[in-house]
Parts: structure tokens; C-alpha cells; sequence
């Protein structure tokens, strides 16, 4: 019986030539194709190509990914993640903590959109550096909505600066983006190594983001109101449960922060908090009520029917599965294989310096990984990444460790340019349909494209910077640069 077990499991192995290979680019192009022209729904799409795959691996001689395989390349992580702070988030809805927060926001801005847009930007920004940008927009999206709804624009104006500064922020630092925890776990790298590195380029992208945005969309600002009526700011309808819910979530990041010293992946702290938030919930509610059949149907299932997006959850977990057939059958190690190659050809080619080769090795792995994820999910990118720029590393001269500042800037920024590439983007469009904004695939990727290619630009700079200037000139320096852009654009405001 072991033997024929184990000779399953061999004759299910993914075959790695060059035709299955390009079995899955084909399955992954088409499923670009579709969704870019909406020919049906994003789940309807992931999961047919799903299908394709399973029926190649079982009823061809390409194994593409056997099911066994499939089940290894879910992200349970991420899935567990994004149910359960949709869970708490749905919880906190009922305390009217969001129509509070919108009414003071709004009040702060005095209504004016152009306020709101670059308000809500940089809060997401902020706040995705030191939370998981997927725990971000579930938070901040609902507010975004609400915003749109009270100043009279497309939600859209919010909601898409919101999701870009999301992806920016969280690549400030290590706990920001789950590919940085991999790069920052695979090449030894601290905390505090990413805020030194990172965080000013990511301050100059931020800046940049503001200003396309507000060009972007100035038709939208300009033809909102002028000012929005005073609105009396609503009360706190469940102020005990929210004060819990504080607490609780308070008790949920604390885990995010400490992930490392504790080893909890970041699922389980979210798990731990909405299980109890929901016990709660149900605990304040039974105090003034009855169990009755309406009780049964209040709380958790409720929020199980309501507040958790399962089409969503459902698009990741077979998008992990197709990408899964990516990494099985060797294609993307192939792709990123060839940056390698490429490297040692312009080197020879154009007789680069030592700074120069260093210089082409970084600006394509950055722009290779910012091109490839808005395509592919940058996790398991990053994941076959990881030993090929360890290798690149051993090889080039130089102070090599910039290799893994480009891996972190294309993969966590490339993501900008597609609804699908990145997981707080699919998240975001998923919590817009609910509240009945449709962010279709073009719309989404005509703001996205532009924001992420300035982002990679930008990022070439700082590479550049940081391989002829060294670490702390480039953070010296930006900073400065920083300081005298914020001024200049404080002096234009008042004009």
C-alpha cells in the first residue's frame, strides 16, 4: 500500500518542460484577456481556468498541478486573514463607529473633496506601513464609501488613491506586506534595516501618488459641491461593544507587531480576535434580549452571511491555485531565471563598472518583479525569487544587498498596476461591490498602471542612489529633497 501511495504521489508530480509550462503562461494570459474584457464574473473566470488546469494534469500527460499540490499552495494564511478581520469589521459596523468617523473626517475637511481624497490616502499609507495593507482597506474602504456618498463624487475618487497607498505604505516596512516578511525572513534582514532603506522613497511616492490623483480625477473634484452642509455628527449606537472592539483589535495588532518574537502567523491573532469579538457581541446582545430565533441569526450568522466577502475569498483561493501551477511546472522560475542571464549579457555587452552591473541587476529585478506582479500574486513570486537573488547576490560585486531593496520595491509596488496584483486590491474591489461601487478591470488598471510605472521610476532613483551614494547619503539626502518638496508644495497651497 506505501509503495502504490507513493507512486500516486510520483505520477502526480508537475512535469516541468517546456510545454507545460507554456500550458499555464496560455491559461494565465486568457484569464488576463477575460478579465480585462468582463466577459463574466472574476470568480466565474479563476475558477474555469482552475478547472482547465485539473483536466490537463488528469486526462493529458502534462501534470500541470495535481490536487494534492493545489491544497499546498493555498495561502491559508491570507484566507483566514481576510475572513476574519471582515468578521471584526462587520462588528464594529454595528457600534456606528464608521458613520461617526466619516461625519468628524468630513467636519475636519469642511467637505472639500481634494481634502478628503489626500486625507484618506495618507492615512491609508500610514497605517498600512505598521498593518497588514489587506487589514487596512478592510477598515478604511467602508469609510471611503460613505465619504463618496456625503461629498457627491464617484467612490472611485477615494477608493482607488486609497488601495495605491495602501500597496505604497506597506512597503515602508517589514510587517507592511507579506512579501517583505519573506525577503525579510529569506535574506536576514531587521525591522528597522527596511525603515532605513525604504521609507523615503516610499514618502516621495506618496507625494507623487497625491499629486496624480488630484489630476486624475480633477473633472470629479471640480464638479463636486463646494461645500458639504454641516451634518450633525451621528452617535456611537453600541459605545461598550465598541469600546471592546477597540481593545480587541487593539489586542489583533499588538499580535501583527510581535509576529516575530511570538511566531503566530498573522492569521491567528485575527482569528483569536474575531472569535472573541463575536462573543462578545452576542454576550451585550443577550443582556437586553431574549434567545430567540432572531438572536440566532443576529450575530454570527450574520456576519457569516453579510459582512464576509465570499466571492472574494473565493477568487484567491483559486487564483492561488493557478499560480500554484505557475511555481509547480517551473515557469516563473524560468522567467526569473532569465533576468539572471540578461544580467550577464549587458554586463559583458555594454562593459559596465562594477557599480553599473550592480546598477542593471537592480533596476531589472525591480522592474521584472514590479511587471510580473501586477500579474501574477507576488507571494509565490517572491517565494522562487528569494534563492535566485541570494545567488545574484553571491555573484555581483559590491554592496549586493540593494538586490533585495529592488526585489521588495517591484514586487510590493508592481501590484498597483491590476486589480489582481495585489491582495488588498482584489479585497478592496470586493468590499466596493458590496456597497454597490463595480471597479471594473480597465478602470481599476488605467489609474493603477500610471501610479505603479511612477512608483518604479522613482525607484530606479533611489537604487541608483543608493548603489553610487551608499545608504546613509541617499537617506540624508532624501530626506532634505523630502523636506523642500513638502515645503514648496505648502507655499503653492496657500497661493
Amino acid at each position: 500500500m506505501l509503495l502504490t501511495l507513493s507512486s500516486a504521489t510520483e505520477a502526480l508530480a508537475s512535469t516541468t518542460d517546456p510545454v507545460s509550462q507554456a500550458l499555464v503562461a496560455g491559461i494565465i494570459i486568457m484569464v488576463f484577456v477575460l478579465l480585462a474584457r468582463e466577459t463574466a464574473h472574476r470568480v466565474l473566470i479563476i475558477m474555469g481556468a482552475v478547472a482547465l488546469i485539473w483536466g490537463i494534469t488528469y486526462l493529458t500527460p502534462y501534470r500541470l498541478i495535481g490536487f494534492e499540490a493545489s491544497q499546498a499552495a493555498l495561502d491559508l494564511n491570507v484566507l483566514l486573514l481576510l475572513a476574519a478581520m471582515m468578521a471584526i469589521v462587520g462588528v464594529l459596523k454595528t457600534t456606528g463607529v464608521f458613520e461617526y468617523a466619516v461625519a468628524r473626517i468630513l467636519d475636519h475637511a469642511k467637505g472639500r473633496p481634494t481634502v478628503i481624497q489626500r486625507s484618506v490616502a495618507w492615512f491609508t499609507g500610514i497605517l498600512s506601513a505598521f498593518a497588514d495593507n489587506v487589514t487596512t482597506v478592510i477598515f478604511v474602504t467602508p469609510m471611503a464609501g460613505q465619504m463618496a456618498l456625503r461629498t457627491g463624487v464617484r467612490p472611485v475618487v477615494y477608493l482607488l488613491p486609497m488601495v495605491m497607498a495602501a500597496n505604497i505604505g506597506g512597503t515602508a516596512t517589514l510587517i507592511g506586506d507579506p512579501p517583505n516578511i519573506m525577503i525579510g525572513s529569506g535574506a536576514d534582514l531587521t525591522f528597522m534595516q527596511f525603515v532605513e532603506n525604504l521609507t523615503i522613497p516610499v514618502l516621495f511616492m506618496m507625494l507623487a501618488l497625491e499629486s496624480f490623483s488630484r489630476r486624475y480625477y480633477r473633472a470629479d473634484l471640480a464638479a463636486a459641491p463646494a461645500a458639504t452642509p454641516a451634518v450633525e455628527t451621528p452617535r456611537i449606537l453600541q459605545p461598550d461593544l465598541l469600546r471592546w472592539g477597540l481593545v480587541i483589535t487593539g489586542g489583533v495588532f499588538l499580535g501583527f507587531f510581535t509576529h516575530a518574537m511570538t511566531g503566530m502567523p498573522v492569521a491567528v491573532p485575527a482569528v483569536i480576535g474575531a472569535a472573541l469579538l463575536l462573543v462578545v457581541q452576542d454576550f451585550f446582545y443577550l443582556r437586553t434580549n431574549r434567545p430567540t430565533e432572531h438572536e440566532r441569526s443576529h450575530g454570527i450568522l450574520h456576519i457569516i452571511e453579510k459582512d464576509i466577502e465570499w466571492p472574494t475569498l473565493a477568487f484567491f483561493l483559486f487564483l492561488f491555485i493557478a499560480v500554484g501551477a505557475a511555481v509547480q511546472t517551473g515557469m516563473i522560475d524560468t522567467l526569473a531565471t532569465g533576468v539572471i542571464a540578461l544580467v550577464n549579457w549587458g554586463a559583458a555587452t555594454m562593459g559596465l563598472s562594477a557599480n553599473g552591473t550592480l546598477l542593471l541587476a537592480a533596476v531589472l529585478i525591480c522592474w521584472a518583479s514590479g511587471i510580473l506582479s501586477a500579474f501574477i500574486d507576488n507571494i509565490p513570486y517572491v517565494a522562487v525569487s528569494i534563492p535566485l537573488v541570494a545567488r545574484l547576490t553571491a555573484q555581483l560585486p559590491g554592496d549586493t544587498e540593494v538586490l533585495w531593496w529592488a526585489l521588495s520595491l517591484g514586487a510590493c509596488l508592481g501590484g498597483n498596476g491590476t486589480i489582481v496584483g495585489a491582495s488588498a486590491n482584489v479585497t478592496t474591489v470586493g468590499l466596493a461591490e458590496k456597497q454597490g461601487t463595480r471597479i471594473s478591470f480597465t478602470e481599476f488598471s488605467r489609474f493603477g498602471a500610471p501610479v505603479a510605472t511612477i512608483t518604479l521610476v522613482i525607484s530606479s532613483v533611489f537604487l541608483g542612489f543608493r548603489i553610487y551614494f551608499g545608504q546613509w547619503p541617499t537617506f540624508w539626502g532624501g530626506l532634505v529633497l523630502l523636506a523642500v518638496a513638502l515645503g514648496a508644495r505648502a507655499l503653492l497651497g496657500k497661493k
